[in-house]
């Protein structure tokens, strides 16, 4: 399999994974016209699949070092599998719920509370459980890393009405969805072998923790999604047979699509965490919150009618994130 045992490329492969995370949601954007969110997402988690497969059978089994794809998923122990599994699960807990915190709360409080939450638990509980790099200037980095979170979305609730803000539902909703997402990554770790050269018996590589992580993601789906169909967060309900009836080859493609970024983006960040530690590579993953607002102010010009004063509230959100995100870098080589 193909292993990444340089930290500048394990630190690049972390870009990709920021760019892919904070991407993805354009393509809900794209077919949400046409197509409810809880129909979108049943393509978005067989897209993150599909993808992880992809990769698990190319740079998963070619080359001399570790353990191909197959080999590697007969060998390994139940315990990890379900470990790897238990992760898909608990992040689609938390991504939808992170949706449901938006819709009734707004981007103003789901997105500092929810993602500044999820960033700085994350990478404190990976650091814990394998410390690798300077903690003082990883978590230096990490604060600023959430000031630039606060500051988008300080830009997000000068764009709304107010009628939904200040909600304790959506407050409390953030909260858990926080909590949720700083815990996924470390499950899917901890599945996994430390030396991806020669992987330990039992324990999992990462292309085979990504696909088991899929497996847990679609099968959730099937009854997260189902859930939210009947009892919409928002909008009016959506029959699971309006997926084969009212889809197109277009708008699956587009919600698979979707799912692929996202997927790319995980793997990445997990054959990463292998020289670059998961802890750093989780943290700069989780910066996909200033790519979206990137896509948000450049390309849909969602600010374009913001009130005066905005605009320096972006510059300095930008600052914030781009000298985090520096020192996470730097964290593992100081």
């Amino acid at each position: 399999m193909v292993v990444v045992e340089s930290y500048p490329i394990a630190v690049f492969m972390c870009v990709i994974t920021m760019l892919c995370w904070g991407s993805w949601a354009n393509t809900q954007k794209l077919a949400s016209k046409e197509w409810s969110f809880q129909l979108f997402y049943w393509d978005y988690s067989i897209g993150v699949l599909l993808l992880s497969l992809v990769l698990a059978f190319t740079m998963g089994s070619f080359g001399s070092q570790g353990r191909g794809f197959i080999e590697d998923l007969l060998q390994a122990d139940g315990g990890m599998l379900w470990t790897a599994f238990l992760g898909g699960v608990v992040f689609n807990f938390a991504n939808i719920l992170l949706v449901a915190a938006i819709a009734i709360a707004g981007m103003s409080v789901a997105f500092p509370v929810g993602i500044g939450i999820a960033l700085a638990l994350g990478v404190f509980v990976n650091y814990i459980a394998r410390p690798e790099g300077n903690p003082v200037i990883l978590f230096i980095g990490v604060a600023l890393v959430v000031v630039a979170i606060v500051l988008v979305a300080l830009a997000y609730k000068r764009l709304q009405t107010g009628s939904r803000e200040g909600s304790a539902k959506g407050l409390i909703i953030s909260i858990i969805a926080g909590i949720s997402m700083g815990f996924f990554y470390r499950f899917v770790a901890d599945s996994m072998a430390t030396n991806f050269v020669n992987p330990e018996a039992g324990l999992l590589t990462p292309y085979t923790a990504v696909v088991v992580f899929s497996v847990g993601l679609v099968v959730s789906s099937i009854v997260f999604v189902t859930v939210i169909m009947y009892k919409p967060i928002a909008g009016d309900p959506v029959s699971p047979g309006d997926y084969f009836k009212k889809g197109n080859p277009k708008l699956h493609m587009i919600g698979m699509a979707g799912g692929a970024i996202w997927s790319l983006g995980m793997a990445f960040s997990i054959i990463a965490a292998g020289a670059a530690g998961p802890a750093i590579a989780y943290g700069l993953g989780q910066g996909a919150t200033m790519v979206a607002a990137l896509w948000g102010v450049f390309v849909w010009k969602e600010f374009k009618d913001a009130p005066e004063g905005t605009n320096k509230l972006i510059a300095a959100m930008f600052f914030f994130f781009i000298a985090g995100l520096g020192l996470i870098i730097a964290a593992r080589v100081m």
